[in-house]
């Protein structure tokens, strides 16, 4: 994505402790979309090698819930009311990358995707994961 990360998303995220225990950067954030990348450290591993689908759905949720985000007023926030995640296949690389968008912003809903790919050390990426969901618009705390 070449564009910019909005300052309201910038600050936003880095407030958000769960993404900086696992080394999460907001890449991008623009109208609608958004991008976050991780190293794929072996602490967030599972069992088989791979990573952990935990890591994979907090990545696609956050850029999914960014995204959204960027499309409401100054004075509102966002909050994941339900997500699906579809795994399609093993987490296996040294970085996963995020990329949410808006599909529809409606002033009670916000419908969202995501989709979440590994990088391997050579560049190649694979698609790891899709997700969809809702989020709900919410006035700040």
């Amino acid at each position: 994505m070449p564009y910019p990360v909005l300052p309201r998303i910038a600050a936003s995220f880095a407030q958000q402790a769960m993404m900086r225990t696992i080394g999460a950067q907001i890449v991008a954030a623009e109208s609608g979309c958004c991008e976050i990348s991780a190293p794929l450290l072996p602490q967030m591993g599972q069992q088989h090698g791979a990573g952990h689908a935990g890591v994979t759905f907090a990545l696609g949720d956050t850029a999914a819930g960014y995204a959204a985000l960027t499309v409401m007023e100054p004075e509102r926030e966002v909050m994941t009311a339900e997500m699906k995640i579809n795994l399609v296949a093993p987490a296996v690389g040294v970085r996963l990358i995020a990329r949410g968008r808006v599909v529809k912003a409606g002033r009670r809903l916000v419908v969202v995707t995501a989709e979440v790919e590994a990088e391997a050390a050579d560049g190649c990426r694979r698609l790891v994961a899709v997700l969809q969901g809702t989020m709900v618009p919410v006035d700040q705390a």
